[in-house]
């Protein structure tokens, strides 16, 4: 006979904690909470109590064995993201949450997202150009930054068939300017207005990047719908999106398309940015692993293009991607809300209650992982995955809930790496320091500086 959850606060600290505190350094205060107070922790901010799992069968309660108990209304993501990308799959919840899931599925099958191989590797192939002239005049490289141009092109390519050059350096600032207002925003949308210059201005940026993307994106979708597909290409993900019916043989509405489009230009883009941008900083920082990595790459591909059937065979270039976003998570807090009374290891949970994952320290537990904190692509071998219990990693999510564009983004970074490592090194200028911050997504704080060398080839195509 079970016994009855008990109804207390887990532990944590007694006083409330100030927020600004928290925004401070907020990877250093998870990380001491889990290690003072345990996995299943908390803390009162603003006058709520914030409950904190990490560990993995919790992780796997809340995001998979009863999802449909936790919502994302009214979470921190809800508050920063809702107003700009609208009800798409990142924000919505419940039967609305589960039609749009369906009606994207068909776009994100591994034959669809195969078929974007040489899209991914003739951008990529261009980021090295760009990147063997800069080597040979000595010059340094924004490698964080040009990795998002990248990712930029290459999902907005793929997604839309569109080249948002077109619209001019207007989207790659537009986005710069959202992420910068979102990871200075608290995520409460009582917080009172701040009269600060600075901030008006960083407000007023991200008001004309949001209806500049508005713009845009609906002009794309409206489009396509009036013309149909370009006769000169394979089908994009937005023809798929378009061709797409529900169980009522329904199609998205137009509202509907936009905010599916603009929440995967934007998320497509900026997560896989950094899952390559944190790659190549740690590929650097362990040369043994990267040489292993080209050795790979010379086996398996002779110095041609990878493509999409060569994947399977670059296995350490993924097992090296995989660990990169171990320990560097892009998305490195996952929220809920109990949208109905819970028990977590004993404890009830109150409806309501804001519950917080993170996989920056649940990728770090000393219990599920080995020396955490080092650099080991081995334990993303076969056998090491399958002696890790489930949810231990979940760089994507976990649960019905996980990333849609998981096979998109990891095709194309291995695609991305292999084409660009083939050619050059990339070594991270002395004394510049590379700190993760934790806003949008985890990103170097000062950004990653880089010098690109050539390898033996010349990085000629």
């Amino acid at each position: 006979m079970s016994e009855s959850p008990v109804r207390r606060r887990p532990p944590g600290p007694a006083d409330e904690l100030d927020l600004a505190g928290i925004r401070d350094d907020p990877l250093a205060f998870l990380t001491e909470l889990a290690t003072e107070y345990g996995d299943l922790c908390s803390h009162r901010t603003r006058g709520e109590v914030v409950w904190f799992v990490n560990r993995p069968d919790l992780v796997r309660h809340i995001l998979k064995d009863n999802y449909t108990a936790w919502t994302k209304a009214g979470t921190p993501d809800d508050f920063m993201l809702t107003p700009l990308l609208g009800t798409g799959l990142l924000t919505s919840d419940g039967p609305v949450w589960e039609r749009q899931r369906r009606l994207c599925a068909p776009a994100f099958r591994s034959r669809q997202v195969a078929a974007f191989d040489t899209l991914m590797t003739d951008a990529a192939a261009d980021l090295a150009d760009a990147w063997s002239r800069a080597a040979r005049e000595g010059r340094s490289v924004r490698v964080d930054h040009d990795f998002t141009a990248l990712t930029l092109r290459i999902v907005a390519d793929a997604l839309l068939g569109a080249d948002l050059a077109a619209a001019g350096p207007g989207f790659g600032r537009a986005v710069d300017d959202i992420n910068r207002f979102i990871g200075h925003f608290d995520g409460e949308p009582t917080a009172p207005v701040v009269a600060d210059a600075a901030f008006r201005r960083l407000r007023g940026s991200y008001l004309a990047a949001q209806t500049f993307l508005e713009r845009v994106v609906g002009m794309l979708v409206a489009a396509r719908r009036y013309t149909g597909p370009p006769p000169d290409r394979p089908a994009d993900l937005l023809d798929a999106m378009l061709a797409a019916r529900d169980e009522h043989g329904d199609t998205f509405s137009d509202r509907e398309l936009h905010d599916q489009v603009l929440t995967m230009v934007m998320a497509g883009h900026e997560t896989t940015a950094k899952a390559l941008s944190w790659t190549v900083h740690l590929l650097d920082r362990h040369p043994e692993h990267a040489a292993a990595v080209r050795a790979e790459l010379a086996r398996v591909l002779g110095g041609r293009p990878p493509r999409a059937e060569d994947l399977p065979r670059l296995e350490l270039t993924r097992r090296c991607l995989e660990e990169a976003i171990r320990l560097y998570p892009p998305v490195w807090l996952i929220s809920r809300r109990a949208g109905a009374e819970d028990v977590l290891d004993g404890l009830t949970v109150p409806e309501g209650t804001l519950v917080c994952i993170s996989p920056w320290t649940l990728h770090r537990h000393p219990r599920v992982w080995e020396a955490p904190e080092e650099f080991r692509p081995e334990r993303f071998a076969a056998s090491a995955r399958q002696a890790r219990p489930a949810h231990a990693y979940v760089p994507f999510g976990g649960g019905p809930r996980v990333c849609i564009g998981q096979s998109f983004a990891t095709t194309e970074a291995v695609l991305v790496l292999g084409t660009i490592l083939q050619r050059l090194e990339l070594r991270g200028v002395v004394g510049h320091p590379v700190v993760p911050e934790a806003l949008v997504t985890l990103r170097p704080r000062d950004g990653l500086l880089m010098t690109p060398h050539l390898l033996a080839d010349g990085g000629t195509r």
